[in-house]
This record gives structure tokens, C-alpha cells and sequence, in this order.
């Protein structure tokens, strides 16, 4: 399993190298040494206990969906055309762009600095991943 220093995993939970201590000691992590003497944890285990931190914005009551990804954030920029819209949101770390209509940015009285929810729905998500073949 890849292992990560405090400080990294502290910037993928979001929260403080100190936060990251805290939890160490009371085992929330487990942490061992890297041959360099430093502290290290597991980075599965950090994953975990990310998924087990994130809360997901809910639904509004007496709907579903199928939609798995959903980020709440704030709109940061418009760019907006008589037919097309690019929507910025900063949710959290994350920024995420959307191209729609301009008829739905009217819709949905976006403006900057507007709460918005992006939905992600997707069939073909890229992921990237460290390079290891060098390692």
C-alpha cells in the first residue's frame, strides 16, 4: 500500500498536519515510520476515513437520484453568451467548470457568488495517477 507523510495526508483530508496528529493519537490512523525515520500513513486508510468524513449535500425530500458525485460550492465566474455559459464553482479545493445554456444560467438565477450544486454524471471520468513505472 502507498504510504503518505502527515502533511500530504493532512491536504487530501482537508484539514490540519495537527488535526491529522490528533487522530493519529487517538486512533482514528494508525501511523508507522518510512525508512527516513519519518511518520507515514497508509493511504488507503487515509481514503477511508475521508469517505468516512465527506457529507454529501442531500436531496430535496421525495426525490432520487442516480448521480453519485455532487459537489456544493460557490460560483466564482460567469461567462455568459447568447447561446452558451461557462459556470466556475469552488467547492471546497475543487473547482469545477460546466459549459451550459445561457437559458439555464437565467433559469437558475446563477450569479457570482450564488450556492450551486454540480452534479456529475458521467460515463467517462479520467483518472490519473502517479507515475510509478520510474520509481
Amino acid at each position: 500500500m502507498p504510504h503518505m507523510r502527515i502533511s500530504e495526508a493532512a491536504v487530501y483530508l482537508g484539514v490540519s498536519d495537527d488535526t491529522v496528529r490528533r487522530w493519529i493519537d487517538r486512533g482514528l490512523l494508525q501511523a508507522t515510520t518510512d525508512p527516513s525515520g519519518r511518520k507515514v500513513v497508509d493511504g488507503y486508510e487515509v481514503a477511508m476515513v475521508a469517505r468516512e468524513h465527506a457529507t454529501a449535500p442531500g436531496l430535496p425530500p421525495g426525490m432520487k437520484s442516480s448521480a453519485r458525485n455532487r459537489f456544493v460550492g460557490l460560483v466564482t465566474d460567469l461567462t455568459v453568451d447568447t447561446v452558451m455559459a461557462q459556470v466556475e464553482l469552488q467547492c471546497g479545493p475543487f473547482r469545477v467548470v460546466s459549459l451550459m445554456s445561457s437559458e439555464a444560467v437565467r433559469d437558475l438565477g446563477l450569479e457570482r457568488g450564488s450556492v450551486a450544486v454540480a452534479v456529475i454524471k458521467s460515463t467517462n471520468v479520467v483518472i490519473e495517477a502517479e507515475d510509478r513505472a520510474g520509481a
